[in-house]
């Protein structure tokens, strides 16, 4: 019994030394913001923050956060890096013997596969738009003409699908390249430039006469607009916008260097997507106000508002283009972190080659992303449960798997896995100082998290 023992823990380092991972601390904020960043960072947040209160809802997102999505972050992140596996084996290995903790991992695997099926869409119209946009499609000033031209998009069903597969074929591209040379090396290159047009946005977007209207209603504290919904709304946008609880995270993690400080690397990560956030908001909202226009949030406001507010404006058409690529980045660097979700299950689970795990999924998402593809067109009269497919994956993931994930995975590591293991963990054996941070964190995991979780949940299923 011994010499086996010995012989797995031997075949284990093994395999641990072949497993590619992320190779500097910068690669790991890179590749982990890249994956928090995405297209709702650009639209749903700030118009979100806006018609909330503003900074007083920025407050209370900060405070959600702090007790609801980075919690689960660093839970998923030192559990990834405590198995150095997919997100299915993490948890069954790290799990007491018989107890079924496996199938969190698999839905998480479940839930980025389906958000990948919608998600790709939508970028697929993203960078439609950087194309369309450059030959001079959208330059109207007239909503209705915008909105239009987003409709004849949306509902050609061959541009539909090859603008999704185009997507998919960039990004199992990057993934075949491997974590270090794919998702690390394309992240460190594509955030700093995502910082560098969102500045210079910004600085034209502040240069516009009435400007000073789109920063009051997005920073302009308004505590009359603060409502139990409020509340309620900020917890769930400060979960969902940190990429947890669709094994994204887990996945990350188990490529963390071991001397990688998780607590410290999870906080500069979502301040730093918050600062995207923010710098969007700066960008798009002060142009929306100073040409009258409307702050909607959602596709309205990325596709229909945005074209018209820059059409409006000297030089417009460069702003559209610089934006859509912004959105274009935002939309990559999330899609790689799902999308690495089921390769590497596929890859080391059933040991299958990494190239190979990467056209099993992309041609696989292709056939079921093809259905939200379609959801406005061919498809657009088939449902279930009265949702169209893009609109089915979109509520199953969103209200059910990522708050059901998040949820089981702070009462996993809070009280199945237990303040030893957390503090051996988050100490890097004792490495750090940081016992405090630990104290703190295994305070609000196990208690305050999960109850959090549960009213994002009943939220989401319109309970409350």
């Amino acid at each position: 019994m011994a010499v086996k023992q010995e012989l797995e823990s031997v075949e284990a380092i093994q395999q641990g030394k072949k497993r590619d991972g992320f190779t500097s601390a910068i690669g790991v904020i890179a590749a982990t913001l890249g994956s928090a960043v995405g297209l709702g960072n650009i639209w749903k947040f700030p118009s979100i923050t806006g018609q909330n209160g503003g900074a007083a809802f920025i407050i209370i997102y900060l405070l959600s956060t702090l007790l609801v999505g980075l919690p689960v972050m660093i839970s998923e992140q030192m559990l990834g890096r405590k198995a150095r596996k997919d997100a299915i084996s993490t948890l069954r290995d790290l799990s007491p013997k018989k107890q079924p903790w496996w199938l969190v991992g698999a839905a998480g695997v479940l839930a980025a596969f389906l958000i990948m099926a919608f998600y790709t869409e939508v970028a697929g119209w993203v960078f439609a738009y950087i194309f369309k946009s450059a030959a001079g499609g959208f330059l109207s000033t007239d909503p209705a003409v915008t909105s239009q031209a987003f409709m004849n998009l949306v509902v050609n069903p061959m541009q539909s699908l090859i603008w999704q597969w185009v997507v998919l074929v960039m990004i199992g591209a990057i993934l075949m390249l491997g974590v270090s040379k794919g998702i690390e090396s394309t992240t460190k290159k594509l955030m700093p430039v995502l910082f560098v047009i969102l500045v210079a946005i910004c600085v034209r977007s502040l240069t516009l006469e009435g400007a000073g209207e789109g920063l009051r209603f997005l920073l302009q504290p308004d505590f009359a607009k603060v409502t139990w919904t409020t509340v309620l709304v900020a917890m769930g946008l400060a979960f969902f916008k940190l990429s947890t609880g669709m094994g994204t995270m887990i996945t990350y993690g188990s490529y963390f260097r071991d001397e990688q400080d998780i607590p410290a690397t999870a906080t500069k990560v979502m301040l730093a997507d918050l600062l995207v956030s923010m710098l969007a908001g700066i960008a798009i909202f002060p142009a929306v106000f100073a040409f009258g226009f409307e702050p909607d949030a959602g596709p309205s406001l990325l596709f229909i508002t945005i074209p018209a507010v820059f059409a409006s404006m000297p030089f417009g058409n460069v702003f559209m283009v610089l934006f859509f690529i912004l959105a274009g980045i935002a939309a990559t660097g999330a899609m790689l972190s799902l999308l690495e979700v089921p390769v590497a299950f596929i890859n080391e689970k059933l040991n299958i080659s990494r190239p190979v795990a990467t056209v099993a999924t992309v041609v696989l998402l292709a056939v079921i992303g093809s259905t939200a593809a379609l959801s406005n067109s061919t498809l657009a009269e088939v449902k279930l449960f009265g949702l169209t497919f893009f609109d089915l994956f979109d509520y199953t993931t969103s209200n059910i798997l990522l708050p059901v994930g998040g949820l089981l995975i702070a009462i996993f590591v809070g009280w199945v896995w237990g303040k030893e293991k957390i503090t051996d963990a988050l100490t890097n054996a004792g490495v750090l100082k940081n016992e405090w941070v630990v104290n703190g964190f295994y305070v609000i995991v196990k208690f305050v998290t999960p109850l959090l979780l549960i009213l994002v949940l009943l939220r989401g299923l319109a309970i409350l």
